[in-house]
């Protein structure tokens, strides 16, 4: 397989998804496979998930990216906010590594959104400060400082203490399906939220990712006067596989050079 071929995962707490990526252009390459997310999401059964869909894709290349819904240092996830607690502790990349016998790097799965624009979509070329949010069952962050990743940002999980709840609980996709909210009401609580991130990073950028994202025309109307932009995603539902493939070529690189 050729080298500029990667497999990108992205697990979530619904479903876990995977395609080839060509990390030179950042197209997905393959169908797109998915399975169900298992319940209970433990790291056991996740892991023979992922070894089952490695397979079912037929992969024969050795390095893999992976998006994970968790704070990720060094391989090893630091919470737990959309999958089952017991992940807490476990060194993801070692588990998926030995699972299916790949090298797996693992980032937090709004960051491997994050890549994927930064090289391929709306964030690429900019300057300053600029943030992804995903939004859908919760609410996930990138943040940027000119091209560079800040990870594990988690600004879906800043407390409103007005709203005595995190952000994620009070203005996620899932909420305003859940509540029924008109899009005009969902949007003023997302501007609750882009104020306070405007008082503390002044960005030039928000990009909003997520499967509502496609919809950004029908909403767009609704959101305050801000002095930064606000675009949708590029790359929509692929990016978090599209990002991760990319995250895993350059750590994949990295360990080649230290090793060299």
């Amino acid at each position: 397989m050729k080298s500029n071929i990667i497999l990108g995962l992205d697990i979530g707490g619904s479903g876990i998804k995977g395609a080839l990526v060509d990390v030179h252009t950042g197209k997905v390459v393959s169908e797109r496979v998915r399975f169900e997310t298992p319940q209970p999401a433990t790291p056991k059964a996740v892991a023979n998930t992922v070894d089952l869909l490695v397979k079912e894709i037929g992969y024969q290349g050795n390095i893999i990216g992976c998006g994970f819904p968790a704070i990720i240092k060094n391989g090893v996830s630091k919470s737990a906010s959309n999958i089952e607690k017991s992940w807490i502790g476990e060194n993801v990349e070692k588990l998926l590594s030995k699972k299916t016998g790949k090298h797996v790097f693992v980032l937090n799965d709004a960051d491997a959104a994050g890549v994927a624009e930064m090289n391929w979509g709306r964030l690429k070329g900019t300057k300053g400060v600029s943030i992804l949010l995903t939004l859908g069952t919760g609410i996930g962050s990138a943040l940027f400082v000119d091209d560079r990743l800040v990870p594990n940002t988690e600004f879906g999980h800043i407390y409103l203490k007005d709203h005595k709840r995190i952000v994620e609980k009070y203005a996620s996709n899932l909420v305003r399906k859940r509540k029924e909210l008109s899009y005009k009401e969902w949007v003023s609580r997302i501007n609750e939220n882009l104020h306070h991130l405007n008082k503390i990073l002044t960005p030039s950028l928000v990009v909003l990712g997520g499967g509502v994202s496609k919809k950004f025309d029908e909403f767009k109307q609704f959101f305050d006067d801000f002095e930064f932009d606000i675009k949708p995603a590029k790359l929509l539902n692929h990016a978090g596989l599209v990002g991760a493939a990319m995250y895993g070529m350059q750590k994949s690189q990295a360990f080649i050079s230290q090793d060299t």
